[in-house]
């Protein structure tokens, strides 16, 4: 499996239906801290976007513990 798919997997496991965009692997916190959350959409049906995550479920070492549960079962 895929980094990025893990990456999907792990959030959807903390939130799910939480709508995100990345580009390139989430191995740091750093890394973590660039994800794109949706927050909503604007009055054109544009998605507004901010890498401030709003989610208070998701955070970087619950993110970590269950993406590192993921590497266990390759």
């Amino acid at each position: 499996m895929e980094n990025n798919t893990k990456v999907c997997i792990a959030i959807h496991k903390l939130k799910e239906g939480v709508q995100f965009s990345f580009t390139g692997d989430i191995v740091t916190e750093a890394d973590f801290n660039k994800i794109n959350w949706k927050t909503g959409v604007d009055s054109e049906g544009v998605s507004i976007m901010t890498t401030t995550n709003p989610h208070s479920e998701i955070s970087y070492a619950k993110f970590k513990e269950e993406y590192d549960k993921l590497w266990v079962h390759i």
